[in-house]
């Protein structure tokens, strides 16, 4: 097991060192001053003195060799320079908007998962039945309806109509627990709901693969009870696609956290590239898709990691 861990643990390490590196590499690629494409607005020239300046801040002025290692050392430091708009140190900016953004990602995860597991499960042992086609339907819709539209539709109803919750915003856990709680639950179902849908389906097709296999037939000949075998040897097996696609869906949700944080007026991380783009802020947009990438990386190594530990199988084979 250690030898496995270690072995994810180097790729992830490799891939982040790739990732980095081909950040650097894109912003020299592309043709053009990187420093004068940021301060032309509107098609107007900028002054030479200016972008001289820019490149000076920027070190675009040295080597590539020198830029490029100084790029490696800020990173290892946890270093993502500092915004040009008005010189803040973009690491503690994305230190102080992760966090909100990762929250509504692991509730959301979480919700999806609580509910979408048991109910795929529970549609796969009544395969065909009235409860099974309700929850296609039911998954069908909430693939089918975009996440802008949902949330539109949560404000509306739950907010507006209903008055049950905050329409949007944001207030710090420690200031008042309850409110933020409030504040978190709509978002986080809003981009759990597509995710419910995508967990119930694979649950439910993966449950009916496994319960077709011939080690299931034999412990059923040997008299064990149906939820045992449902718990201790179905699930298990069946759980290591739901997995992948939890994995895979929950990297997605840090893209369409871009939505959300705009519907509900949340200041997490998306919302704060969508502001660096906009503003051609160098820094911090490399800075942030940096981390995103690291977080994805970082996701795909866990989820390593959960294989092996519900399929010995993958550990030994590795």
């Amino acid at each position: 097991m250690a030898l496995y861990i270690a072995r994810r643990t180097g790729i992830a390490l490799l891939l982040i060192w790739i990732v980095a590196t081909l950040v650097f590499m894109v912003l020299h690629i592309v043709p053009g001053d990187p420093a004068e494409l940021l301060l032309s607005l509107g098609g107007t020239a900028p002054d030479p003195a200016i972008v001289a300046d820019l490149r000076r801040q920027l070190g675009l002025d040295q080597p590539i060799s020198t830029q490029y290692f100084t790029y490696l050392a800020g990173l290892l430091q946890g270093d993502l320079g500092r915004s040009l708009q008005d010189g803040h140190s973009v690491s503690e900016e994305v230190a102080l908007r992760l966090p909100r953004t990762l929250e509504l990602i692991v509730v959301a995860v979480l919700l999806a998962s609580a509910t979408g597991i048991p109910l795929g499960t529970l549609a796969a042992l009544r395969v065909g039945s009235r409860l099974d086609g309700l929850l296609s339907v039911a998954a069908g819709i909430a693939l089918s309806v975009p996440v802008f539209v949902i949330g539109t539709l949560a404000v509306l109803v739950f907010a507006q109509k209903l008055r049950l919750v905050p329409a949007g915003g944001y207030t710090p856990f420690l200031a008042d627990p309850v409110r933020h709680l409030t504040l978190v639950l709509m978002p986080s179902c809003t981009m759990a709901l597509s995710l419910w849908a995508v967990i119930l389906r694979i649950t439910r097709s993966s449950v009916l693969e496994v319960l077709s296999r011939d080690f299931v037939r034999a412990v059923r000949a040997k008299g064990v009870a149906p939820r045992r075998i449902v718990m201790s040897h179905v699930l298990r097996n069946a759980l290591i696609p739901v997995i992948t696609v939890i994995g895979l869906h929950a990297g997605t949700l840090l893209g369409s956290t871009v939505l959300i944080e705009f519907v509900f007026n949340w200041p997490g991380l998306s919302g704060y590239l969508v502001r660096a783009v906009e503003a051609r802020d160098y820094p911090e947009v490399v800075g942030i898709i940096l981390v995103i990438s690291f977080l994805f990386i970082f996701l795909n190594l866990l989820i390593d990691l959960l294989y092996a530990v519900l399929d010995p199988r993958v550990r030994h084979a590795a």
